[in-house]
């Protein structure tokens, strides 16, 4: 069975290493050396990772955060390509696969789109198709509830899902699967998306998620 979480993060830590510690990220305000110590403190230390969702806690989270990364960048990298250690919810089987394909993907993006003269890498046919699988639910939650505009979202081969509040004006954006995750996340201003809709709607759309540089029709 293909492990594309794994696939993810040592490419993830492939960009990291290459990049060095103080590159910018898509992630506000993040270098890479703030993107590692997020990705190992999400694994290792359960008592902070549940600020990286929730307001209340985001304090701690960032404290716990800070402090680790203070640590040589290499330690980072390091602990982070080594996978989770057996405490960690991470380690039980089949979660790591769950719960990080997509997180991995992301931040792997994250490193590589930050550079002014970034390209897209090729994702394998099964990963891609490991991403289309996620995409109904992350785009209700992340895209769906944001959008002021009906969304469409479609695959190159023709499938699609729509999101978004209903009788709204419709967008539609195309692209593979890894740019419309990307999309949903907030960096669809760092992909290779074709927008198409009424330019009152698209323009409406972008006030709230970034878009490509291009207009819709």
């Amino acid at each position: 069975m293909s492990n594309h979480a794994l696939a993810e993060r040592h490419r993830l830590t492939e960009l990291l290493v290459a990049a060095g510690p103080d590159a910018p990220t898509l992630c506000a305000g993040w270098t890479t050396r703030d993107l590692a110590a997020h990705l190992v403190i999400r694994e290792r230390r359960p008592d902070a990772a549940p600020g990286i969702r929730l307001g209340a806690l985001a304090g701690w989270t960032k404290r716990v955060q800070d402090g680790y990364a203070e640590r040589p960048y290499e330690d980072l990298v390091r602990l982070f390509r080594s996978g989770p250690p057996v405490y960690s919810l991470f380690a039980l089987p089949g979660a790591d696969e769950a719960a990080n394909t997509v997180e991995y993907f992301v931040h792997a993006e994250d490193v590589l789109r930050a550079a002014d003269d970034w390209t897209p890498q090729p994702v394998p046919p099964g990963r891609a198709e490991a991403l289309w699988r996620r995409l109904p639910m992350l785009a209700r939650l992340e895209a769906g509830r944001r959008s002021p505009v009906r969304l469409v979202l479609e695959h190159p081969d023709g499938r699609s899902l729509s999101v978004g509040p209903a009788g709204s004006p419709t967008v539609r954006l195309t692209g593979e699967p890894g740019e419309l995750v990307l999309f949903t996340y907030g960096r669809g201003d760092r992909t290779t998306l074709d927008v198409d809709g009424a330019p009152d709607a698209v323009e409406a759309l972008r006030h709230v998620l970034p878009l490509p540089a291009q207009q819709g029709r």
